[in-house]
């Protein structure tokens, strides 16, 4: 039997949205919600980019306590053999693996400018796969950006060639939101009949239709004979209009007429946990969650008119295809109009033992909280916010963790000009930067 999973990719593709980003302690709270959710697979980030390596060790070090034990967190990359070399020397505990490489005639004369041909992007991938053998990871998949533009035929031809050096997954990515569903459905269809590969499905929502594209890319791959993949970042997040939306991609699956009981979605999955991470993900990011967007907007079960009141107090089905409390909506929260206490980069050791009293966490002593405290300053620092309950119960289970992840070792070797330049500043005083 075959499934349809889901790799979230909130951590790689959601922070690089334009003008938005996540504190690496947020990327970090959104795999511990991804892994208590049961979504298979987070796309954790950049193993080649210098300030990404100690949050992505110490997301590692939390899969080996089992604390991270539903999600595998995987690794984004170019297939480039010497990106893999990279990767494995900068985070040697990394299992999982993305590679990409662009496959559209338009990508490859436009990026490459004609310095490379689709043999040489595909001899590329190849040395890629070879290498990150070599390294004992344990899931490649290898991504074709721009696949809506790209020939099928050279997307059959790259896959089964990436198959044969031990790909793992195949990933047709519709970078620009090209398709429309039955375009994703036909093209993903052929791909999964000709190769066998197993199928991700990466759509973006330039034209407002990622989801839908996402769900039916996944009905072909299983129609095909192989397991699905869908491709999501939470409350839709991603580079210009941003990816399928994880909870609205679930719930098409689950509950509409085209899939439900006819396709299986992955068992581990609890959408109760939806809501939780949906609020925290709007509030790391800072982009409110839209009235209207799907099960988690503040109107995604909200009445006024008189005829959809009337039936929806009478039977809720009337006027709800499914119900709030699946999604962990319903329970009451309170807001403090009150004397409210909160931890930040000043706050003191009072106010903080009062805070972590109401969560109720007790320190064995002083030098406990006062160093519990110390990094909570830090955390505050380090995400510019006031930091939540799961935050704060973070730091103080794993503190060594939080230290690591929250501490950037600037990349600085100057040399050449730079290093020129520099020597030249050590004897000049009130250089203009204003």
């Amino acid at each position: 039997m075959n499934y349809i999973k889901f790799v979230d990719v909130t951590n790689r593709d959601g922070v690089q949205t334009s003008r938005l980003g996540l504190a690496k302690l947020q990327k970090t709270i959104i795999n511990l919600m991804l892994n208590e959710m049961g979504i298979n697979q987070s796309e954790f980030g950049f193993p080649t980019t210098r300030h990404e390596l100690n949050y992505l060790n110490g997301n590692l070090e939390l899969v080996e306590r089992g604390v991270i034990n539903k999600t595998k967190l995987s690794g984004w990359m170019r297939a480039i053999r010497n990106d893999v070399i990279d990767s494995f020397r900068n985070v040697p505990k990394l299992q999982y693996i993305n590679m990409s490489q662009s496959t559209s005639e338009q990508m490859i004369n436009g990026k490459y400018q004609g310095k490379k041909t689709p043999k040489d992007v595909l001899n590329d991938t190849l040395e890629a796969i070879n290498e990150a053998i070599n390294q004992n990871a344990k899931i490649i998949g290898v991504n074709a950006e721009d696949a809506s533009r790209s020939k099928i035929d050279y997307l059959i031809e790259y896959a089964n060639a990436c198959k044969k050096y031990g790909a793992t997954r195949f990933r047709y990515c519709d970078t620009l939101g090209y398709d429309d569903p039955q375009s994703a459905y036909d093209r993903v269809y052929t791909i999964a009949k000709e190769t066998g590969m197993e199928i991700e499905l990466h759509f973006h929502n330039d034209l407002g239709m990622a989801v839908g594209c996402s769900v039916m890319g996944a009905r072909a791959a299983i129609d095909a004979g192989v397991d699905a993949w869908i491709n999501t970042a939470i409350n839709g997040m991603g580079e210009r209009a941003g990816n399928a939306d994880l909870v609205s991609c679930i719930l098409a699956i689950a509950k509409s007429s085209g899939f439900e009981g006819k396709y299986k979605i992955d068992p581990q999955i609890d959408i109760s946990k939806a809501w939780k991470l949906a609020k925290y993900t709007s509030y790391a990011f800072g982009v409110p969650i839209p009235m209207n967007q799907v099960a988690v907007g503040a109107n995604a079960f909200a009445h006024e008119s008189g005829i959809h009141a009337d039936g929806a107090l009478k039977d809720r089905r009337n006027y709800e295809l499914y119900d709030f409390e699946e999604l962990g909506r319903g329970e009451p929260e309170i807001i403090e109009t009150g004397r409210m206490i909160t931890v930040g980069e000043y706050a003191g050791i009072k106010g903080f033992r009062n805070v972590f009293h109401s969560l109720e966490l007790e320190f064995h002593d002083e030098d406990e909280a006062r160093n519990i405290l110390e990094l909570a300053r830090y955390a505050n620092v380090h995400t510019q916010k006031p930091l939540t309950d799961s935050e704060l119960r973070f730091i103080y289970f794993y503190p060594n963790i939080a230290a690591k992840i929250m501490t950037v070792d600037p990349y600085y070797n100057p040399s050449g000009a730079l290093k020129e330049r520099m020597d030249r500043l050590e004897q000049v005083t009130g250089a203009r930067i204003i």
